[in-house]
């Protein structure tokens, strides 16, 4: 049984996660631990195998860890929930249904007691949110693959979940689309405070996005390595994030973490034993990492 005292705890927080697909197998991860707080917006990287979207999975309730398991606002996760939205690569919608009726299908499953014309009602807001309300009538044979996705985050959104999952979202849109998306993304996430996790390969979406990045090592034995803070303003746009100073910090501490440090963990198995490193590698000023204590705390590195 996991602890659920909630006194302080963070609204999801991950404890001691481990997979394991067969026994005479190594863990495709083990001993995942990590919080996250109401309204923060989380993004996961890591090379494939790592098994990010196995953890996205376990939160959302459709699958299954070895061992360790998923608190959520004080209750332990067993099973998929209305109170978290799944987003994936691909839209999933239904083909015979209009983006409306898409919709209304989601919102009937939060609220089965409603009438037609509230559902549609409720819907259109979400529609409205991700710019497609003219589009209601149109089937998604007729939407591009930007528009599905929208609509599938409008979906998602319409049963006002808890928490939204997203795994890799994005991955398939071209560049400009994508930006279209990640724009209305952040107005949609300004406007609910919604508590995001979602699975990137893209570093620039990632700090345009995120309040935290966790970075993963290499599987197997696969650990959350390091948990990258943010510290350029919420208020990012793409247009200007890259003239800040920090934007850079932040992103060659993200690439190098890729192209070398997961590299080197799995190589030394230093990761399997040890809590993430905090690293605010925006900041100016580089503090030294605090001295080491038996209290099994983060450890801090600021990196400039």
């Amino acid at each position: 049984m996991l602890n659920n005292e909630t006194n302080n705890a963070p609204f999801i927080k991950v404890e001691g996660l481990t997979k394991r697909y067969r026994p005479d197998l190594p863990p495709v991860f083990e001993n995942i631990n990590f919080g996250i707080q109401k309204g923060e917006f989380v993004c996961i990287i890591g090379h494939s195998g790592c098994g990010k979207s196995t953890i996205l999975n376990v939160i959302a309730g459709l699958e299954e860890a070895t061992s360790g398991g998923v608190i959520m606002g004080g209750k332990e996760i067993s099973g998929p929930s209305l109170d978290r939205g799944v987003v994936f690569q691909s839209h999933a919608l239904l083909p015979w249904l209009t983006v409306e009726d898409n919709i209304a299908f989601a919102v009937r499953s939060r609220h089965p007691e409603w009438n037609r014309k509230q559902v549609l009602e409720h819907g259109a807001k979400f529609l409205d949110l991700v710019g497609l309300k003219a589009a209601a009538k149109k089937k998604p044979s007729e939407l591009s693959g930007g528009m599905k996705q929208r609509v599938g985050i409008a979906r998602a959104f319409s049963v006002e979940p808890k928490m939204l999952l997203m795994d890799e979202p994005f991955g398939a849109l071209d560049a400009l689309t994508r930006g279209v998306i990640q724009d209305e993304l952040l107005k949609i996430c300004a406007t609910t405070k919604q508590t995001v996790f979602m699975i990137t390969h893209d570093v620039d979406e990632s700090i345009l996005l995120a309040d935290k990045i966790m970075l993963m090592s290499n599987g197997p034995h696969a650990r959350v390595a390091e948990i990258v803070i943010n510290t350029l303003p919420r208020d990012r746009s793409r247009e200007t994030i890259h003239h800040d100073p920090q934007f850079y910090r932040i992103r060659n501490h993200l690439v190098d973490f890729l192209v070398r440090r997961s590299k080197e963990i799995q190589q030394s198995g230093s990761a399997q034993n040890s809590e993430p490193l905090i690293a605010r590698p925006g900041l100016e000023e580089a503090t030294p990492p605090p001295e080491p204590s038996g209290d099994k705390q983060p450890k801090i590195r600021i990196v400039n």
